[in-house]
């Protein structure tokens, strides 16, 4: 086969005449001036509609101020007439004060003066200490002058805007006469601010900003700080009275824009870019073309160079199981080329024989759609013979249609890890057998205080027979006797041994059933000369209903033997009637609890946090490795084992194992 042609980074390409790409370029500079003309068009009539709605709301809301200000200058007015007729007039000028302040927010204080301006009353009242006026920041003589203007007109009169502390604010004074004669005035006080924040409607304030202008420009009051996006479309509108100069100045915020005229500019502006597009296609299609298969050809290069410097093993299968590509790292896992792999049906060359029932099993579930997430792990077999530990993630195989066309696998040599797993386990298992011999020397005085008990009583038998078979003093019964005693008390010795043998003894973790108030009673007898010697007293409060559990007994023994002679050490400085190691059995839901109580000093909390971490030890001559072993141990069983506090003083270790628990894995 001949290979093809090397590939030309630079293809020649014909000329194009130069008049086909002139036409369409000016027909699309024509169109982009008609679009622009258009758009010039329309901003300008939107524009026009902005300003002409712009002038109609501003008049809206000049008049809905006004109408507001009216109605509550008609209130105040009737309030001073009623005054004037009223023999009550403090509770009819609190009541009507306080309903029209309810109705009317912007109103920031009714004032009931006299003649002379003194307040008789206000709501709400000021400060104490403080001036009205001070409050408002009014000026005396404009208050004086207003004042004046309403007794000689007899009409409700506003003032000019004065500001102080409190902003900018102005009054409207109301003349109270009785029989011809002026008993005072009703003093309206109004703040800007309030104004334009209770009657500025929430749509006028979301299209606009509202501005109170004095006679000089300056910004008395302003409905929102923040700054239009066009200043330049805005208006201004008198506000006189109350204000004497006054000016509303609202500045639109945006202009609305049409939807219709933006979608057909806008559509515009895409033929005229799908027209230079066009050309811009048309002259380099060929080009794009070379580059795209040059592209091409590099990437499958790089896809290929970075397939081949994998180190984990990918292999695809299709529907029917059949290899359709097998990577170099996975040729070289199992020993076969790719040649001797690809197109092969099941059963596969690197299947080991003793495996093939199970690779068979683990096919069909992943053709059928159900294999295990997490992975799995299957044996196979190199060429040459070699089994070994491989761990294998399948996923679905889906082509450049979406169509599932089989699986793809990711292989993973894990026999080193499987080695070294197996030699954590069996570093485990010797760990657990020092402890427990560990233990056992540290009990080695006791157990040989406790076996030397028999050792002298069958020596003291053993010479009471013999002097009295030499004396001939004696009869079958007393031998009997003596020889009786001296068995059980040799039995005794030899169970004392015997104990302490399997103890002891290394072993594999054998599951049995097992039943826990044995264990706890052979625990506590290895311990139980320990406690005596400390002036402990070891109590058992055992459940009489106990299923029995798959669990192995010198496990379970270690664990207890570990922390009940923690609990005697812990009670070395309690006082002696306080030194009681308590042990109980109960069944709790579906599991067996045990708890070994001590009222020793306790177990500080910041130390609590690492007492099963390992190699931490609260002994000066500790391993820091026992309570770690016991909570090990526990686990493997499916249980649990924790700290509690001892209501009473000391500490509670806690362990929970399942009834229903089968035998755990390995």
């Amino acid at each position: 086969m001949k290979s093809p042609p090397p590939f030309r980074s630079k293809a020649k390409t014909q000329a194009w005449p130069s008049w086909y790409l002139t036409v369409p370029k000016v027909a699309v500079a024509l169109l982009l001036c008609l679009l622009v003309a258009l758009l010039w068009l329309l901003r300008q009539n939107e524009a026009e509609e902005q300003r002409a709605t712009l002038i109609a709301d501003v008049l809206w809301f000049e008049q809905n101020v006004r109408f507001h200000l009216d109605g509550n200058a008609e209130q105040l007015q009737q309030l001073a007439i009623d005054l004037a007729l009223s023999t009550d007039d403090t509770q009819l000028f609190r009541t009507r004060a306080r309903h029209i302040l309810r109705n009317s927010p912007e109103l920031m204080q009714i004032r009931w003066e006299d003649t002379s301006g003194t307040a008789l009353d206000a709501l709400p009242a000021p400060a104490p200490g403080a001036k009205d006026h001070a409050q408002h920041g009014a000026d005396e003589a404009t208050e004086a002058r207003t004042r004046e203007m309403a007794k000689k007109l007899g009409t409700a009169v506003y003032s000019d805007v004065q500001t102080g502390a409190s902003g900018a604010s102005f009054t409207l004074h109301v003349p109270v006469n009785s029989g011809g004669r002026l008993r005072g005035e009703i003093v309206g006080v109004y703040s800007l601010d309030s104004l334009l924040m209770h009657l500025t409607p929430w749509w006028l304030a979301e299209k606009y900003q509202i501005r109170l202008l004095d006679e000089n420009g300056n910004a008395l009051a302003s409905k929102s700080s923040v700054a239009p996006v066009d200043p330049l479309l805005s208006y201004k509108l008198p506000f006189d009275p109350p204000g004497y100069g006054l000016l509303f100045h609202v500045t639109a915020y945006k202009v609305a824009g049409s939807v219709a005229q933006a979608l057909i500019a806008t559509l515009i502006l895409i033929l005229a870019g799908s027209v230079l597009l066009s050309l811009w296609v048309v002259r380099g299609l060929i080009q794009r073309r070379l580059k795209a298969e040059q592209a091409l050809r590099s990437e499958h290069a790089f896809r290929k160079a970075m397939e081949d410097s994998l180190t984990v093993g990918m292999r695809a299968r299709d529907l029917e199981g059949r290899i359709t590509y097998a990577n170099p790292a996975f040729c070289h896992m199992v020993g076969f080329s790719e040649e001797e792999l690809v197109d092969h049906l099941p059963p596969m060359p690197y299947w080991a024989p003793e495996e093939m029932e199970r690779s068979e099993a683990m096919l069909r579930a992943v053709l059928a759609g159900r294999a295990p997430g997490e992975g799995f792990e299957l044996r196979f077999m190199r060429k040459n013979g070699e089994r070994f530990d491989a761990l294998v993630y399948e996923a679905p195989l889906i082509d450049a249609d979406g169509e599932h066309t089989g699986w793809m696998a990711s292989i993973l040599d894990v026999t080193a890890r499987n080695q070294a797993e197996e030699i954590a386990r069996q570093q485990h298992e010797k760990l657990q057998f020092t402890s427990r011999l560990v233990t056992m020397g540290e009990m080695a005085s006791t157990l040989a205080h406790e076996l030397n008990q028999p050792l002298a009583a069958i020596a003291s038998y053993n010479t009471g027979c013999l002097n009295k078979l030499e004396s001939g003093d004696y009869t079958e019964d007393e031998l009997r006797e003596a020889l009786g005693k001296l068995g059980v008390q040799a039995q005794r010795a030899g169970h004392i041994i015997r104990r302490v043998h399997d103890f002891v003894r290394k072993s594999e973790p054998k599951l049995a059933p097992c039943d826990l108030a044995e264990v706890i009673e052979d625990s506590i007898g290895f311990i139980d000369a320990v406690a005596k010697n400390r002036n402990v007293l070891i109590v058992r409060e055992i459940q009489g209903m106990r299923p029995e559990l798959m669990a192995d007994r010198v496990m379970l023994e270690q664990v207890l033997l570990n922390l009940m002679r923690n609990g005697i050490e812990a009670m070395d400085e309690a006082p002696p009637e306080r030194r009681l190691l308590t042990i109980t059995l109960r069944r709790v839901d579906n599991q067996m609890q045990i708890r070994v109580i001590d009222r020793g000093s306790g177990i500080p909390p910041e130390v609590q946090a690492r007492l099963f971490t390992p190699l931490f030890s609260t002994k000066s001559e500790g391993m820091g490795m026992g309570l770690n072993i016991c909570r090990s141990i526990i686990e493997f069983h499916h249980g649990r084992l924790w700290l509690e506090p001892n209501p009473a003083g000391g500490s509670v270790f806690v362990i929970n194992l399942p009834i229903l628990a089968s035998t755990p894995a390995p």
